[in-house]
């Protein structure tokens, strides 16, 4: 098969790993990649905006399924530009990337589906939003409707916190217009998980779980991030529990909704989840693999992803079957340029000669180039670390001895990263 993966991050880096290492793959091109994706593909100079030259591209190579790794492709259509030229695409419709580019459309979702979530309200005018917050006790989040970079939820620790953000949303237009509605809800308290199904518009299949580390700073301090590491499995008292209550309350009932509703969602499905004393209860979807959480659980996999993904894209997973995982842990470190997620500077070297060849060891690009030969940082997150064990413990020493090992004197690391979920066992 020829596949073509769209981006040019981490996540796409550990899909394309994963996607060479399938016995069905005949060609592999990542648009546009990155300077690691280079040695497991073919990388091609297309942005992941420019739907039209995704499809183009698509079309002149044959290219039998395409893999969108991050939100913004699909919130533009991609997926509905193939579909016009009989291009099998494993990720959802841009009316069902709307579980992702409308929080406000998911909780509306939720409410007719029944799925356990956080008691909201929607606004445009910033005194009713400000009366309802007034109203609330703290702490509150405070959400801009559609996609603000990463950057469009405030977890508001005071009612003042809380006036401020959505001051900022609505009268300021810090998000433009994906800040023009705003939704206030009740903050959700206890562990946050993020969860993972392989969707072909009527059937899911449990693909992982994952805990993600958003804010910069150890000990969970800090402005939140795009994520500086992640591990899996989570741990979890009744795993098995947990899954069949999410596929049963969560999962299955979005993707029965969204089929009523005319928008079958097929692709990765991430619910983020927090685990409340009263059960699991949705924070948010993204309409497709998280990151770094994607880095963290593709090397548990013991499958070939590839003939899945092909079944999802043509609906016809089959709800008998599951994937296959080795046993023991993963984790992953991101390696981030100085200042993020502020200002931060590009150009830095980087050698990764010492760490090339570590025990169970992986190195997925998140923001480098390469100029003259020389590996240059040219992002916020720039490398993503990941190794794997036979326990949670040993994968999270061989991710830092890798970090260690890589020569980037301008990057820094978290250093906690799966330190709660140690002390936790």
């Amino acid at each position: 098969m020829r596949v073509l993966v769209v981006g040019g991050g981490a996540r796409e880096g550990a899909l394309a790993w994963k996607l060479a290492q399938s016995p069905a793959l005949s060609a592999l091109f990542i648009a546009p990649g990155n300077p690691g994706t280079a040695s497991w593909g073919s990388n091609i100079a297309i942005a992941v905006d420019d739907v039209a030259g995704l499809v183009e591209f698509a079309r002149a190579q044959a290219i039998d399924l395409v893999v969108p790794g991050p939100e913004a492709p699909l919130a533009l259509g991609l997926t509905d530009a193939l579909a016009a030229h009989h291009i099998a695409c494993f990720g959802p419709s841009q009316a069902a990337a709307q579980l992702e580019t409308s929080k406000i459309f998911t909780k509306e979702l939720c409410a007719v589906a029944q799925i356990p979530t956080a008691a909201w309200a929607r606004f445009t005018d910033l005194a009713q939003a400000q009366a309802y917050i007034r109203a609330r006790p703290a702490p509150i989040v405070v959400k801009a409707d559609g996609l603000a970079a990463g950057k469009g939820v405030v977890v508001a620790l005071s009612t003042e916190e809380a006036l401020d953000a959505a001051t900022a949303m609505l009268a300021d237009r810090v998000h433009g217009a994906a800040g023009a509605e705003i939704l206030v809800e009740d903050c959700l308290t206890g562990p946050e998980i993020s969860f993972f199904a392989l969707c072909d518009g009527e059937t899911a299949i449990f693909a992982g779980m994952a805990q993600d580390h958003k804010r910069v700073g150890e000990g969970d301090t800090g402005p939140n991030t795009g994520g500086m590491g992640a591990i899996a499995p989570p741990p979890l008292d009744d795993p098995e529990r947990l899954i069949e209550t999410v596929m049963a309350r969560i999962i299955r009932p979005t993707l029965a909704a969204m089929a009523e509703r005319g928008m079958p969602f097929r692709g990765f499905l991430f619910a983020g989840l927090m685990l409340t004393q009263t059960g699991p209860q949705l924070i948010e979807f993204n309409a497709r693999f998280g990151d770094p959480e994607c880095e963290t659980l593709l090397p548990l996999i013991e499958d070939d992803l590839l003939p899945w993904l092909v079944a999802g894209a043509h609906g016809a997973l089959d709800p008998t079957k599951k994937l296959s995982w080795r046993e023991g842990a993963s984790a992953t470190v991101i390696l981030a340029a100085k200042g993020y997620p502020g200002a931060y500077a590009r150009g830095a070297k980087i050698d990764l000669a010492q760490a090339a060849h570590l025990d169970a060891l992986l190195i997925f690009h998140a923001g480098t180039i390469e100029q003259n030969g020389v590996l240059q940082a040219n992002g916020g997150r720039v490398l993503a670390v990941t190794a794997t064990g036979a326990d949670l413990r040993t994968a999270i020493e061989r991710a830092y001895r890798g970090v260690d090992a890589i020569d980037f004197p301008e990057g820094f690391s978290r250093r906690d990263i799966g330190a709660r979920a140690l002390s936790a066992r």
